[in-house]
């Protein structure tokens, strides 16, 4: 069997590879390791909840999730544009009062952060914004807990808002990121809502494959290795392309690539635990974090507060998320619950355990130095590409953004191909298309 392109990996950034090779006039094959395709963005559905594969948001401002996807479709259900503070032993609410200037006077009075603390954000927000994102992406760097000091907000901002709120994205309880990275989140933040799909993050995902044929995905269909412009799958089977794409996380991009993978490539891990309940224990669509300093608990929200789709009637849905993902299940759930009990009072006893996922691999690690991410090379040989977080950054714009870039240079090499010697024609002498070397 012989295809124009197969791509390794049907996530958000092998999909996005695969609907623009269709738009260019290709008939590309995806396949996926698991039973269905979406990657680490699914949604499982279980006794009538919508649970999500832990904590995953979809940002508006993404230039490329704009591109890509249909809002209306998803009918995306928005979070109040700021957070709840659980500090002092009480919930206090942080606005972006760019967005919400009404309020500016509960802002001014929150124990969260001192008024300094307050002008200063709009002073990160100015600078988050300044620039094009390749302009953002060349500014002197630092970890971007260094970055927040030297903008001179207090230790008490940073404890109770910054560290919570922003480990909660990266997955890295420090603030041990790039600065880059930081501000890239932060501008989009400013520039648009964080939101829910009504029916679930899987809805990304299965936009994007409902624009390609149902035989070009196979799933279940894990890859054993890549040779000569040939995949090998595990039982055997052996697959040839004129291109082909490795679209899977870090790691697994480097086993298939015959490299050594780094920690960075390992990822940050975490936890995910959701509840049923009778009632929601906030109300509106808030995402609630954690200031005191202390507890297991990271964050805790209520999908079911935005979309009435996640919970049956009557019921409300709860997830509480943990950083790490080396978790005991039943151990952690009596942690969560005695902090919950004095977060919440004796309604949380009540609450039913409906799942616990563990994602070891939610994020790779964002270090020092991130680079430009639509500057990295994605081209590793004549025939093969790769694309999403593999020596890149991860998000879901990032991921859509490497897989349309693989795609256009996929499509101008192939067409290339076509008007010259013919598309998918391997060199004379085989040994030429072998892998890249470690060092390319």
């Amino acid at each position: 069997m012989s295809k124009d392109v197969i791509i390794i990996g049907a996530g958000l950034s092998g999909l996005a590879c695969a609907v623009t090779l269709r738009e260019q006039g290709f008939e590309p094959l995806l396949l996926e390791a698991s039973d269905a395709p979406g990657g680490r963005v699914r949604t499982d559905r279980r006794d009538g909840f919508l649970l999500d594969r832990g904590f995953q948001v979809l940002q508006t401002w993404y230039p490329e999730a704009q591109r890509f996807f249909d809002y209306a479709r998803l009918e995306l259900r928005p979070f109040y544009p700021g957070a709840l503070v659980r500090t002092q032993g009480q919930l206090h609410r942080v606005s972006d009062i760019w967005r919400r200037p009404t309020r500016l006077p509960e802002m001014l009075v929150s124990p969260v952060g001192s008024l300094g603390d307050k002008l200063r954000l709009l002073m990160l927000r100015r600078r988050a914004l300044a620039g094009d994102l390749q302009a953002l992406y060349a500014r002197p760097e630092c970890e971007a807990l260094t970055l927040l000091r030297e903008l001179g907000f207090s230790a008490r901002m940073i404890e109770r808002f910054f560290k919570p709120f922003f480990s909660g994205v990266f997955f890295e309880p420090g603030l041990g990121v790039s600065s880059r990275a930081f501000e890239f989140v932060f501008r989009a933040f400013a520039l648009g809502d964080t939101a829910l799909p009504a029916r679930g993050m899987g809805e990304l995902p299965a936009q994007l494959a409902q624009q390609l044929p149902r035989d070009s995905i196979r799933t279940g269909a894990r890859v054993e290795r890549i040779l000569d412009q040939q995949v090998v799958l595990d039982t055997g089977e052996r697959l040839r392309a004129g291109s082909i794409v490795l679209a899977t996380e870090g790691s697994e991009t480097a086993r298939l690539l015959g490299r050594s993978h780094s920690a960075a490539m390992a990822g940050r891990g975490t936890t995910c635990a959701y509840f049923a309940a009778s009632a929601p224990p906030i109300e509106g669509p808030y995402l609630v974090v954690n200031g005191e300093g202390r507890g297991r608990i990271n964050s805790l929200l209520c999908p079911s507060n935005l979309s009435d789709h996640y919970a049956p009637r009557g019921e409300s849905l709860i997830a509480v998320n943990v950083h790490g993902a080396e978790h005991n299940p039943d151990a952690l759930e009596t942690d969560l619950r005695r902090e919950l009990i004095g977060w919440f009072g004796d309604q949380a006893l009540a609450w039913t355990r409906l799942a616990v996922y563990r994602i070891p691999r939610a994020l790779p690690v964002q270090a020092p130095p991130v680079v430009y991410p639509g500057a990295v090379r994605l081209r590793q040989s004549d025939w093969l590409w790769t694309c999403g977080e593999y020596r890149s950054a991860p998000s879901i714009h990032w991921a859509l953004h490497s897989g349309r870039r693989a795609a256009e240079e996929i499509a101008t090499s192939l067409l290339g191909s076509r008007a010259g010697d013919g598309i998918g024609q391997p060199d004379a002498d085989p040994r030429t298309r072998s892998l890249p070397s470690a060092d390319s």
